[in-house]
């Protein structure tokens, strides 16, 4: 059961969103934004005029592949040359994307393909219907909004700026990826609080994920879940608000 959350009465200044599943449909992630990325990822590596950006990535994957468990069995690296450099960054992406992994690298890498889509038009953010007027009116009440994806800050702003509705960046105050730790970690959201100068008491995570919003009660955050259509079922605390959509989150 849905219940109407009031930000003033709760005395939250702030509200920090995740993306996928609570401002935008899972749809566009899994249907659009995915595939785009692993169809257009070699080509986007071997471009010649990006080769120190693809170099730099590269070496951010390796890093990550060293730290894998011997378990997990990531595919071989080699960079004797650049080919075998190429190959290898190429091999060891897909093997993140059927994994799912929320590898910095990786999602920095998709954000630099996606780029490439949102630039020619072939792409564009999609948010549900009542996010636009939501940011918005919490704006206009005095209230600060982030947002804190997995996906990239440069992924982030890319399809906030591109909706329908016109670039919706205006209304966000700052963005937040996984640079400040695991979204499954209660630490992460201290320094978000932080790093806004914000008391954690008075800072609200609207969230589609349980673990995460677990996380962020640990921290001290107030938290309510968001039911969207197409969203997994998810185990939740009883005393955990649940909102289907922005319109009950009330100034």
């Amino acid at each position: 059961m849905t219940i109407a959350l009031r930000l003033a009465e709760r005395r939250i200044e702030t509200v920090v969103l995740d993306i996928e599943g609570t401002t935008t449909p899972i749809g566009f992630v899994y249907d659009i934004l995915l595939p785009y990325a692993r169809a257009h990822l070699r080509e986007y590596l071997c471009a010649p005029e990006r080769a120190a950006v693809v170099a730099a990535i590269a070496r951010r994957l390796r890093a990550e592949r060293q730290a894998e468990s011997e378990r997990d069995e990531p595919p071989p690296w080699r960079e004797d040359t650049r080919d075998q450099l190429l190959e290898s960054t190429a091999a060891y992406a897909e093997w993140l994307m059927n994994r799912d992994r929320k590898s910095p690298g990786l999602k920095e890498l998709q954000g630099k393909i996606w780029e490439r889509g949102y630039d020619d038009g072939t792409l564009r953010g999609e948010v549900f219907p009542d996010v636009p007027a939501a940011l918005e009116r919490w704006q206009r009440s005095g209230f600060d909004v982030a947002i804190y994806s997995s996906g990239s800050v440069l992924a982030q702003r890319l399809l906030f700026s591109t909706t329908t509705d016109g670039d919706l960046t205006r209304f966000v105050r700052a963005f937040f990826d996984t640079a400040v730790g695991a979204k499954q970690s209660p630490d992460s959201y201290r320094r978000i609080a932080m790093d806004l100068g914000c008391a954690p008491s008075h800072m609200l995570f609207v969230s589609d994920s349980a673990p995460e919003l677990d996380a962020a009660r640990a921290a001290g955050w107030h938290v309510a879940m968001c039911i969207r259509p197409g969203n997994p079922e998810q185990a939740r605390a009883d005393d955990v608000p649940v909102i289907a959509n922005f319109d009950e989150i009330i100034a």
